[in-house]
């Protein structure tokens, strides 16, 4: 299991077209991959799931995965909230 706290750096935060492309990037990966915010965990392939979250910018989350891929789900996942999700 690893885990790894990040910031979301866009103003809006995870809407419904960053949370898209949030979830795309972890469908790439094997493991189960969570996102979590005050306390509240969600699956992170789960578009539903990750918008109920209400997770806006300047917000704090952490992302966690479990499996073969976990470290590189968890970076690539915090490389892209990092990026402000190009907006």
């Amino acid at each position: 299991m690893y885990d790894k706290d990040v910031l979301v750096q866009n103003q809006v935060g995870l809407h419904a077209r960053p949370a898209t492309f949030f979830i795309q990037k972890a469908n790439e990966f094997k493991s189960s991959i969570w996102v979590e915010k005050d306390e509240r965990r969600v699956n992170a392939k789960s578009l539903l799931g990750v918008l109920s979250l209400g997770i806006v910018g300047g917000t704090k989350i952490r992302i966690i995965a479990d499996g073969t891929d976990d470290k590189a789900a968890v970076d690539s996942l915090v490389d892209l909230v990092e990026s402000g999700f190009a907006e």
